[in-house]
């Protein structure tokens, strides 16, 4: 595939059992193609997308000492503020070329989860940048649900499959800054070729070139999204659930044109993690003598751990 498909989501919640096959059977597709799509039809509106790019350029350009006061020691970066090179892609030496925040989740109802994850760091400054963080985290999250259900269906799986997963799942909203290239980089990218360690992941802000997908034909090709337009890829995590029937697609940010290098970039992904305890063993019915096993069993918690040691973000 040379591109990225394109799909709807109100077509699955349209109440339409012909548009909602549709969007099942595109999306199933796509994401056993290439692991990408641009979806349209999500319950982000404009309005919070352009609050929250405002928001996020306020913080970013705060003084290097005052986001230096929102990095929290010994939470492996899962809230706040990680400073400017901090995390490498796996197998990667040279750390990427950008700083980022973490909003985590918003436990309702459950106090072992409150106390499993770490509180979320409140900026002191920007006010307003803690109430629309959290609220666009609700709208990613929401729109993320109904995309699983889809791809549940897809899977011959119950349509509600993932929703108990995903309750209080530990999800992380991940605002990043690529600051202005100010001297070669040497062997640094914005954003090493990687694959994300979660179920599904949400970005925002991939107008534009910059973010890349490897093609099953090992081909770079760009993922250029429409203004209206997240684009959606598959996880490890769902990867190895479905015994690699949904592709889990290597990307990365190149570093933009030696003219642009004065330029910030900007995006935001949403992770959609389950809870710790959700079982990523292979599906049964994703595993025939065709599709051998690919994979040992393993919680959805000891896999992030492992990820996490090896971006370099926790101590073993």
């Amino acid at each position: 595939m040379s591109y990225v498909p394109s799909v709807d989501l109100q077509d699955f919640v349209s109440g339409d059992p012909k548009r909602k096959e549709k969007f099942i059977k595109e999306i199933g597709s796509a994401f056993e193609d290439i692991g990408f799509v641009a979806l349209s039809g999500h319950f982000l509106p404009q309005q919070l997308v352009d609050d929250l790019y405002a928001e996020i350029k306020n913080f970013f350009q705060l003084p290097q000492d005052v986001k230096d006061s929102y990095e929290i020691e010994g939470i492996g970066g899962q809230r706040g503020y990680t400073s400017f090179g901090k995390e490498h892609a796996k197998g990667k030496k040279e750390g990427d070329l950008k700083e980022f925040w973490h909003f985590g989740q918003y436990v309702e109802n459950d106090e072992k989860l409150a106390e499993e994850y770490p509180d979320n760091v409140q900026v002191n400054e920007l006010p307003a940048f803690n109430t629309i963080g959290e609220e666009t985290y609700k709208m990613l999250e929401k729109t993320a649900k109904y995309v699983l259900r889809a791809l549940a269906i897809h899977l011959n799986l119950d349509e509600t499959y993932f929703d108990d997963y995903i309750k209080n799942g530990n999800s992380i909203l991940r605002p990043i800054h690529y600051p202005p290239i100010t001297s070669e980089p040497k062997n640094a990218v914005r954003a090493a070729a990687h694959g994300d360690i979660n179920l599904i992941t949400l970005l925002m802000g991939a107008h534009g070139k910059g973010l890349q997908v490897k093609n099953h034909n090992d081909e770079w090709i760009d993922a250029i999204a429409q203004p209206n337009e997240l684009m959606i890829n598959v996880g490890d995590m769902l990867s190895r659930l479905t015994n690699n029937k949904l592709k889990s697609t290597i990307h990365q940010v190149v570093n933009p044109p030696r003219e642009l290098w004065g330029t910030s970039r900007y995006s935001v992904p949403f992770f959609m993690h389950p809870v710790s305890e959700m079982p990523l063993n292979c599906l049964a019915n994703c595993v025939d003598d065709k599709n051998p096993k690919l994979y040992d069993d393993i919680t959805a918690g000891e896999f992030l751990n492992e990820r996490l040691i090896e971006l370099g973000l926790i101590k073993k």
